[in-house]
């Protein structure tokens, strides 16, 4: 967890140094993520109990369909990135990865793990986004300040809370090896997150190299 809050890619993100290469590579994977992620939360939003924990859910699909997907088609644009390129880069090892654990937990039709996964992939960006925001200014691109201001700030805090909520209430219903089976979906959530990062960052490195 802590290796994905602190990752280095998070700091050359908010500095402004990192390299258009791995901005490019890392947005084009993420997209990648859009559908699963939107097929999950609607999963989840269907499972909960009730309409109270159903409402806060739905508001949130309709940012994850909304604003954030702007950003992606106006950072797209701005970086010269064109629909073959992001048709035809593969899929990078930790995108398959996720995108497969997004699908196996909305799948299986299991509240706690959907929200396992949930959390993971909204807590962390939070965490992160939180603890690099004061580094960003409006003269750095919008591409990488805008992605730090999509997971921090009031209302996103309150979407984490509600997750959190919801996964500590459902967690008081599980035996104890469906609290294992959770514990072990995070563990493998986090570790994607990490490995994800790393990719870019990787990318970031390579691009350095050669300037």
């Amino acid at each position: 967890w802590n290796a994905v809050v602190n990752h280095p890619w998070t700091d050359a993100l908010a500095d402004g140094t990192l390299a258009k290469e791995s901005i490019v590579a890392y947005l084009i994977q993420d997209h990648r993520f859009l559908d699963s992620f939107v097929v999950l939360l609607a999963s989840m939003i269907a499972k909960a109990p009730t309409l109270q924990d159903r409402l806060p859910g739905c508001q949130f699909l309709a940012l994850i369909t909304g604003k954030e997907n702007t950003y992606f088609e106006r950072s797209f644009e701005a970086l010269g990135v064109t629909v073959e390129q992001r048709t035809q880069a593969p899929n990078s090892s930790p995108t398959r990865g996720f995108m497969q654990l997004m699908t196996d937990a909305a799948q299986s039709g299991n509240y706690a793990q959907m929200l396992c996964v949930l959390c993971v992939a909204e807590w962390s960006y939070l965490s992160w986004a939180d603890r690099v925001k004061g580094q960003r200014t409006d003269a750095k691109p919008f591409y990488l300040m805008e992605w730090i201001d999509l997971h921090c700030g009031e209302g996103f805090e309150g979407v984490i809370a509600y997750l959190r909520s919801l996964l500590d209430n459902a967690k008081q219903h599980l035996s104890a090896e469906e609290q294992v089976a959770c514990h072990n979906t995070f563990q493998q959530a986090v570790a994607l997150e990490e490995a994800f990062f790393d990719h870019a960052w990787a990318v970031h490195t390579a691009a350095k190299s050669k300037a």
